[in-house]
């Protein structure tokens, strides 16, 4: 993905551009040099948009990674004091 930026006056005077690489990922429209708006295509948008349920598609892992399975094993030991050496 490609992240494009363009300042407020870019944008307004080449929107195509603008648009071409939001094919391509986001691009942030500056305003004073802070970012002030997002273009994005319809495609991105829907993607970020729905609502799955499933925090991974929602954050745009990855297919595959639901089927790492980690095993995190409890400790029963008691915190100690550090060592100061």
């Amino acid at each position: 993905m490609t992240v494009t930026t363009f300042s407020s006056r870019e944008f307004d005077h080449d929107a195509g551009r603008a648009r071409d690489a939001a094919a391509a990922g986001p691009v942030f429209i500056t305003h004073d040099g802070q970012p002030a708006h997002v273009l994005l295509s319809i495609e991105a948008y829907r993607r970020i948009t729905r609502q799955t349920g499933n925090l991974l598609d929602d954050l745009g892992l990855p297919l595959g990674v639901e089927d790492i399975e980690i095993d995190f094993h409890s400790s029963r030991d008691l915190p100690r004091p550090a060592e100061i050496v």
